[in-house]
């Protein structure tokens, strides 16, 4: 469904106290339908013609926009149309999952300028800072990113990281309980850092680039090594009072299908990629990263239709209980699943929903891609810089939850 705050009606303000948020309309409202011109901006804005012609003065000499062509066709002088200008500022998306590290650089509209990418277990700090500085120092090199535009460093990574007991995670991962992540940041950039959960940085990139520019209420279920979820509502990330919304990992889930007296399960504990590789290793198969699943023999793919079969049953029953609960215009799947497997994994999940009489949200594949968390974390800063609904200030002080945050 189109979102109520489609730019045509973002109201503007043209009293002298609203300078701030008329440039967030004008902003927005150049990003959801560039090209255009001064006189349909004021159109959509509801501003008057002088006050679109001031602020966007001020943004195309910060840089922010650009005159990028003329509309020919029309009557009298043909009309400047602006845009963002994908140089006017840059951002570093860091995504740390307990089995990779993904580090993006991206502009302005969100296009990936540079990637670096590991596939590792149970990173513990030294190394994962040691790796964000020299993708800082790699990026820089490479002329990927202006360093003077740099507008922060955005950092997706899952709450209660060392804390929550994973499939071979190591005593040694503990540590990051005690790791004061800002405080590492400091010594070494004074760029401002942006903080949120891997799940709900996902559905951030979503909401901003993705399906969510269409769908503005959604639940984002993201398949990682472990299970997490992000909830938009009405084009706004949703936290909750403690920070934990949307951990769906902790969701119960009956393992054989509700049958009286089987007990039930965390959801995070029967899908994940953790529990996939898991799964295939019982059987004598050895996947450590999601593209080895896509090179399996044909017993191996028939084996990880039969988990996926299983995970279907357990997220078709995730999204009524989501949709009886939040009720949103959808309920999205994504994470590091590979995109085909994503795709049979949904139709698996559309035939379990179908035999189901209770109301339903639609269910759909994120739009983002396997860097979902990585993009979402880049996107916390440009939101900030380019006055996006995605911004939150609170990521800016924010650190990942732990367990005695929570008692």
């Amino acid at each position: 469904m189109k979102s109520s705050l489609l730019p045509g009606e973002l109201a503007g303000s043209n009293s002298g106290h609203a300078a701030s948020h008329n440039q967030a309309v004008i902003l927005r409202t150049i990003r959801w339908s560039q090209p255009i011109s001064r006189t349909e901006l004021a159109r959509r804005s509801g501003l008057s013609k002088q006050a679109v012609a001031r602020i966007t003065e001020k943004l195309l000499d910060d840089g922010l926009i650009i005159e990028a062509r003329r509309r020919y066709g029309m009557r009298g002088q043909p009309a400047i149309e602006l845009e963002i200008n994908p140089e006017g500022c840059f951002s570093v998306g860091i995504g740390l999952g307990r089995d990779h590290l993904t580090i993006v650089a991206v502009d302005a509209l969100g296009t990936v300028r540079d990637r670096l990418h590991r596939e590792v277990r149970y990173l513990l700090p030294d190394v994962f800072f040691a790796e964000v500085k020299e993708a800082l120092k790699t990026f820089r090199r490479r002329h990927a990113i202006d360093e003077n535009k740099l507008v922060g460093i955005g950092l997706a990574i899952p709450d209660l990281l060392g804390e929550i007991p994973f499939i071979g995670m190591p005593e040694a991962y503990s540590v990051w309980e005690e790791t004061d992540i800002r405080a590492r940041f400091a010594a070494f950039t004074e760029q401002p850092v942006f903080i949120d959960n891997d799940a709900t940085a996902a559905a951030i990139g979503e909401l901003t680039y993705g399906l969510g520019v269409e769908i503005r209420s959604f639940f984002y279920i993201f398949i990682g090594a472990g299970l997490g979820g992000g909830i938009v509502l009405d084009g706004a990330c949703y936290h909750g009072s403690s920070g934990i919304s949307g951990e769906i990992g902790w969701l119960p889930i009956s393992p054989a299908g509700g049958r009286e007296g089987d007990g039930v399960q965390p959801l995070g504990q029967l899908v994940s990629l953790l529990q996939l590789y898991d799964f295939l290793a019982r059987h004598g198969i050895a996947v450590a990263q999601p593209q080895q699943l896509l090179a399996l023999d044909e017993r191996g793919r028939d084996l990880v239709v039969i988990w996926l079969r299983m995970a279907a049953r357990h997220l078709a029953e995730a999204a009524i209980d989501i949709g009886l609960l939040i009720n949103p215009d959808a309920v999205l799947i994504g994470g590091r699943l590979p995109v085909t497997l994503m795709d049979k994994l949904l139709l698996f999940v559309h035939e379990e929903l179908s035999r189901d009489p209770r109301p339903i949200p639609p269910v759909y594949r994120a739009g983002g891609s396997e860097d979902a968390a990585a993009l979402g974390a880049a996107t916390m800063p440009l939101a900030h810089a380019l006055r996006l609904e995605a911004a939150d200030p609170a990521q800016r002080t924010r650190s990942p939850l732990r367990a005695r945050d929570l008692r």
